[in-house]
Parts: structure tokens; sequence; C-alpha cells
């Protein structure tokens, strides 16, 4: 198995960050396997969506619905609402298993692998980056 760990800086806002173009990279002439992503924080996550046409936008909108940032949290340290982030991988896990056929990623035409991040007193994050060839 190949792994190495990337930092990303996810700024001071909640975002999902396409992951894709280096998930690529990664696996890029390797032959077919499984690509495994993780993410080692209990605050945010991974998720294979649809970027750029508003998916990620609505991603972060019902996640605020589901999980406000709000009191109600009995988790209370960091800003306001903060204990949410701790749930959030119960919705979205903290992982994502991708195939790779030949070298490249086997997703579908729409689809982007995105880190999830609601934790807006936590701008660097780290990401696993496995590949079994088999």
């Amino acid at each position: 198995m190949r792994s190495e760990t990337r930092t990303y800086r996810t700024g001071g806002d909640e975002v999902v960050l396409d992951l894709t173009r280096d998930a690529a990279d990664f696996v890029s002439g390797g032959g077919d396997g499984l690509l495994q992503v993780f993410v080692p924080h209990a605050t945010a996550g991974i998720a294979i969506i649809e970027t750029g046409a508003g998916s990620d936008d609505d991603l972060l909108a019902a996640l605020g619905d589901l999980l406000p940032a709000d009191d109600r949290w009995r988790h209370r340290h960091g800003s306001p609402g903060h204990g949410r982030s701790h749930v959030m991988p119960a919705i979205v896990p903290p992982h994502c298993t991708v195939p790779v056929l030949g070298g490249r990623l086997a997703l579908g035409t729409w689809q982007s692998i995105c880190l999830v991040d609601l934790n807006v007193d936590n701008a660097r994050r780290e990401v696993r980056w496995s590949f079994l060839e088999g």
C-alpha cells in the first residue's frame, strides 16, 4: 500500500473543498486498486458529490438546517455552535473509498471527492491518501 498525508487550508468559513484533482494525481500511474481517503479530525468529513453547480452550497445549507450553529450543543468550546462540528462526521463520514482502474479514478461523470469542514476554528486539515493496488 502506498500512503501519504497532505495538508489543506480551509480558512475561517464553512467549506466543501474539492480534492478530486489531488486524488487523481495521487493514483496516476498506478494500476487497478482502491483509493482510501481519510481525514483524521473529529470535526471534518469526506463526501462524494457534484461540485460547481450549487450542490456544494446545498450540502452546507442542508447541514446548517440539520446541525444549526447555536447554543443547543453540550460540546461548547470554540465558536458558537462548535459542538455541531463534532456531530457532523456521523452524517458526512471522515472517509471514502473509490475504485481505481488503470491508474484513473472510477468516479461517475459528475462526482467529486470533497473535504467537508464546518469547523471555522481550525483552518488547517490533514487528509490521508492511501492506494491499495491489486
